[in-house]
């Protein structure tokens, strides 16, 4: 699947046979950003799904920079600032000033400014400390980099007058400018507020189809909720519910299986570590029809597992053992009971002194992929199935008065952004308000209060997501970082 996305995201400048001799031809593109994909590519951050998102996010933007650098005389220019969760393999390296979080990534920001794809190649490559030297081997007039930045990829160099006369506008004018200005929200909405409407307005029929789609299918099959793993577009949802629809009609028997229980869209078709029915979009209704067959087998293990969190809740003083969707990776419920069953003989063997019920009220979750424990801002626990029992004792012990802290503060922080939401949604008119996991409590509370603070007419009716960068998505949602200038 990998060089598969690579081609995919490329797609459009392969088309492109014969590039300027400043520049990289698609295959020759594809070759020099290999290291790069390797390093971003949202595969590998499976564990990681707010890494994985901001990446996936990051690289459709990228991919558009890319197919504008090549489309025949395009003007619009804007700077692009991306933000990728670099894998590292070497995370002691000397060379690399980012600092690197204990899972082996860093996270990585940098702005595009650049007109031809060789210097933006090279920009991202330097920007993600990866080597170059690959692409000055390549069949290219490669020049150095900060001649490549500067100049403007196209065979004429106008007199300044011509642009006077004419009325055109200078590129290299309007490059400096744009490097010069930062983006602020007011600009980005005024330049963007007339592609979101008319992406928005295009997008209602189907919106009202999913609402239509989503509440007769959950009456129908009594279900709790149906979610979406990805923020999929409204055609791509309407699509999966439709298909699900059909198999409601040739099948109904199998479906009572799933009553109550939530359904979720997402790569893989199972039960999850939370209890939803994975549905996978690649599958056919073939395997969607066996996942509603063995459910009864997967309630059965969903019984065991609970009692496996019982009783490590006991080995623990009481601490309770919780699993968080939007901070843990998507776990299957066969994945996540061999996890807790293995993190449970080590436990039961090391016979560790915790006084019962002293824990009580306290909360962890378990990770495969780390090392040390370590408390969150939202007051639980994270603790590695790996981590040696008389370190985790200690370290719990030390930490339980400023977890019990922290779970207070989480609570209050609940209410306080579940209010600035509602208030920020009537104030501005508008029909959506909400942001992504990767966007914690404390970040959408700042937003949302500085937001208040503005005159935002562009937002009445639309739908706006907080996110870590700009964009438009494709139904119109407007998406605004959460620490916008």
């Amino acid at each position: 699947t990998f060089y598969y996305f690579v081609r995919l995201c490329l797609d459009k400048i392969l088309l492109q046979c014969v590039l300027q001799s400043r520049t990289l031809s698609g295959a020759d593109a594809i070759n020099a950003l290999r290291p790069f994909y390797f390093a971003v590519h949202p595969d590998f951050f499976g564990q990681h799904p707010k890494e994985r998102e901001v990446n996936e996010n990051s690289l459709k933007r990228l991919n558009g920079y890319l197919e504008n650098l090549q489309k025949p005389g395009f003007r619009s220019f804007k700077p692009t600032q991306l933000t990728f969760y670099v894998r590292e393999r070497e995370p002691n390296s000397s060379n690399v000033q980012e600092s690197f979080s204990a899972s082996g990534f860093r996270a990585v920001s940098f702005t595009l400014h650049t007109r031809d794809l060789l210097s933006t190649v090279l920009d991202i490559l330097n920007s993600c400390s990866l080597s170059t030297e690959h692409v000055q081997s390549l069949n290219v007039n490669s020049q150095p980099h900060k001649e490549a930045k500067s100049t403007v990829n196209r065979p004429i160099k106008w007199d300044k007058t011509y642009y006077s006369f004419t009325g055109f506008k200078d590129p290299e004018e309007e490059l400096e400018q744009a490097q010069r200005v930062e983006t602020t929200l007011l600009s980005w909405l005024d330049d963007n507020e007339a592609s979101a409407v008319k992406k928005l307005k295009k997008s209602l029929p189907l919106r009202e189809e999913l609402e239509r789609l989503k509440i007769e299918l959950s009456h129908e099959l009594q279900l709790s909720d149906i979610r979406w793993q990805r923020s999929w577009g409204i055609a791509h949802r309407c699509s999966q519910l439709h298909s699900l629809g059909r198999l409601v009609q040739q099948r109904p028997e199998i479906l009572e299986n799933v009553k109550g229980h939530t359904v979720v869209f997402t790569d893989r078709s199972g039960m999850s570590a939370a209890g939803h029915v994975m549905l996978g979009t690649m599958d056919v209704h073939h395997h969607w029809t066996k996942i509603f067959e063995r459910l009864p087998n997967y309630y059965k293990l969903q019984k065991r597992l609970l009692l496996l969190e019982d009783r490590i809740s006991q080995l623990l003083g009481g601490i309770q053992v919780i699993y968080i969707e939007e901070l843990q990776p998507l776990l299957t419920l066969e994945e996540y009971f061999e996890t807790l069953n293995s993190f449970y003989n080590k436990l039961r063997d090391s016979r560790l002194p915790f006084h019962p019920r002293s824990l009580r009220g306290l909360q962890m979750i378990l990770e495969s992929d780390r090392y040390a424990p370590s408390l969150h801002e939202l007051g639980h626990f994270v603790i590695p199935t790996v981590c040696d029992p008389a370190a985790l004792q200690w370290f719990i012990f030390s930490k339980a008065q400023e977890a019990r802290e922290n779970l207070k503060r989480k609570e209050e922080m609940m209410i306080t952004e579940k209010e600035l939401i509602n208030t920020s949604t009537e104030r501005f008119s508008l029909d959506r308000l909400y942001k992504e996991p990767s966007v914690s409590s404390a970040q959408m509370i700042d937003c949302c209060k500085r937001l208040l603070e503005e005159s935002l007419p562009y937002l009445q009716g639309m739908h706006l997501c907080i996110s870590h960068f700009y964009s438009v998505l494709q139904d119109g949602d407007l998406c605004i970082p959460w620490n916008w200038k």
